[in-house]
């Protein structure tokens, strides 16, 4: 079946992630089961942060830290200026419910992605060495930098309630993965980079969203959404990623960055990743209902990941 989503050109994580969606529609988790999913997606998260540290070799890291004003330039615009995009769509609470306005908000606040940023970068033929180390420090800064945006600026409304305690659940579950992944790099790199990597990060991905989704099914959540909803969010994500990606090059080149370095800057400085946002809303969250959370979130990537696909082969093509 991978083989024909393939042939066909259909992205398996997408059909992955509706098929989560429906079956928590017609079939949500209930007491005990839930617990066992929810148990299940933690478990998952957990060996895919594992898989995340063994594939980065700590040389390739070291050489990579070397170009700090690449680094720099991205982690500002994955945790400053999307932030301040996010603080600045509050208007939108007008025309939208407030549960998805602060899904909207939540998304500008989470990581890059780490897969797709550098496989973009590879296909266009920029810097990848860079690409790996700038989506990787993403993550490893999103641990600490996500929860301290989060209670800053979702935390003041009372809604949701986020204490400390929530840094020392994201390190154990994100964080010491990635630590013993990269102790453990020289024994389990090869498996890591096979393919093992994608297949716990769109499985872990989809338990996520059914668990999540399965809660707003039994909670009635589902009922403040409407077509139009989705339809808008479809196209905010479309206007968003186009305005990163214009502002990521226009920036980086002004800055005096060669193209193969602007190409990573792009590609790393536009994306949010579902990967880390979902299990972070998960632990953030714990507790509250998180499905109008997440759905801006997830509606961006499947955006981001069929433009950002659109350039890179445009860019691979103009580069020969």
């Amino acid at each position: 079946m991978y083989t024909m989503f393939k042939r066909l050109k259909v992205d398996v994580l997408i059909v992955l992630i509706l098929a989560a969606v429906v079956l928590a529609i017609f079939f949500p988790a209930r007491g005990g089961v839930a617990d066992a999913f929810k148990l299940a997606s933690s478990l998952g998260i957990a060996l895919l942060f594992y898989l995340y540290g063994a594939r980065l070799s700590t040389s390739e890291a070291l050489a990579g830290l070397k170009h700090w004003r690449l680094h720099l330039l991205i982690l500002s615009f994955t945790f400053v200026v999307f932030p301040i995009i996010g603080m600045s769509l509050k208007p939108l609470e007008l025309f939208i419910p407030h549960g998805i306005y602060m899904g909207i908000l939540y998304l500008t606040l989470v990581p890059s992605t780490v897969q797709s940023s550098v496989a973009f970068t590879s296909v266009a033929k920029g810097n990848v060495a860079g690409a790996i180390v700038s989506a990787s420090a993403s993550n490893l800064v999103g641990v600490f930098a996500t929860p301290i945006l989060v209670m800053l600026l979702m935390g003041q409304s009372g809604e949701f309630h986020i204490d400390a305690s929530v840094f020392t659940d994201i390190a154990i579950q994100l964080l010491l993965p990635f630590v013993l992944g990269q102790l453990t790099h020289r024994w389990v790199h090869t498996i890591a980079e096979r393919g093992a990597t994608k297949v716990v990060d769109r499985g872990s991905i989809a338990l996520v969203v059914y668990v999540a989704f399965s809660e707003g099914m039994v909670e009635g959540i589902w009922s403040s959404v409407a077509v139009g909803h989705i339809v808008f969010l479809v196209v905010l994500s479309i206007v968003l990623v186009a305005f990163m990606l214009w502002l990521t090059r226009f920036v980086a080149l002004k800055l005096g960055f060669n193209e193969a370095d602007t190409i990573a800057i792009e590609f790393c400085g536009t994306k949010k990743s579902l990967a880390t946002g979902l299990p972070m809303a998960a632990v953030i969250f714990a507790g509250q209902p998180t499905v109008l959370l997440i759905l801006p979130l997830m509606i961006f990537h499947q955006v981001q990941l069929m433009m950002c696909s659109w350039l890179a082969s445009k860019y691979a093509r103009s580069r020969g």
